[in-house]
């Protein structure tokens, strides 16, 4: 049940967000700050649901460190989403393992 909660008021949010903007601004924006805010906002509320669950996601900060590390190292070089995912994964496997 709290899953479709979550779910729910991920969507009413995500749906504010993009209806907001058409119902209080009824020109065309000109602002470079108020676009720029607009459209990076969505990305920045996702990040910032997602990044700290990355560290509980292995059950060992080390790993989970490490595998973040490597996702942000091989997606800085323009990498594909897959690589940098098995990438990241890889990593933290092979450190569990060792350690």
């Amino acid at each position: 049940m709290s899953l479709i909660l979550y779910i729910a008021v991920m969507a009413g949010v995500t749906y504010l967000v993009r209806m907001v903007p058409f119902t209080v601004f009824r020109t065309q924006i000109r602002s470079k700050f108020m676009k720029s805010l607009l459209f990076y906002l969505p990305y920045a509320v996702l990040s910032a649901m997602t990044f700290p669950a990355i560290f509980y996601s292995t059950g060992s900060i080390g790993s989970a460190t490490l595998g973040a590390v490597v996702a942000i190292i091989v997606a800085f070089f323009d990498k594909p989403l897959i690589l940098v995912a098995l990438a990241a994964s890889l990593s933290a496997l092979i450190f569990d393992y060792i350690f």
